[in-house]
């Protein structure tokens, strides 16, 4: 599967990828995971923020938003990371966040990374370095763990 990845600063956006973006977030986030929550909130068109999008043809199957640090020693911030249903079991998951560290990185590569992951999904994210630094609680009625990742030393 040849998935073009896209690292995009949030002005950089059409308004058919925000659609897709929306559109997918939807799909799994409230749909899927039974989950009604406000997924617009305010900070996807702001700032430095960026978007990664995994596209296979024209079809959006991966995505993260990369919230920018909102000062000198704030974490850049991971989130909104998803497979689409139609693309899991082909590894998106390990490339994608492959792809979101590399992002951060590049942008902010001294500040650490920070991403409250599905508590489910906590043996995942610590094979990319992030360590729990939380409690499981429940977000949306779903359990969730904090979990960082250090920067790269100056």
């Amino acid at each position: 599967m040849d998935v073009n990845w896209q690292d995009l600063h949030h002005r950089e956006l059409t308004a058919a990828q925000v659609y897709q973006i929306l559109a997918l977030r939807n799909a799994v986030f409230i749909v899927e995971q039974n989950c009604p929550y406000q997924d617009v909130d305010g900070s996807d068109l702001v700032g430095e923020n960026r978007h990664l999008l995994g596209m296979l043809e024209n079809q959006l199957v991966g995505y993260a938003r990369i919230l920018a640090p909102t000062a000198a020693d704030k974490p850049v911030k991971i989130g909104r990371v998803i497979v689409s249903s139609e693309a899991r079991g082909l590894s998106l998951g390990n490339r994608l966040m492959e792809q979101a560290i590399a992002s951060c990185e590049h942008y902010w590569p001294h500040h650490s990374l920070f991403l409250s992951a599905q508590a489910h999904l906590q043996d995942f994210y610590e094979r990319f370095g992030f360590k729990a630094v939380s409690e499981i609680y429940l977000e949306d009625n779903i359990p969730h763990i904090d979990m960082t990742k250090p920067g790269l030393p100056e």
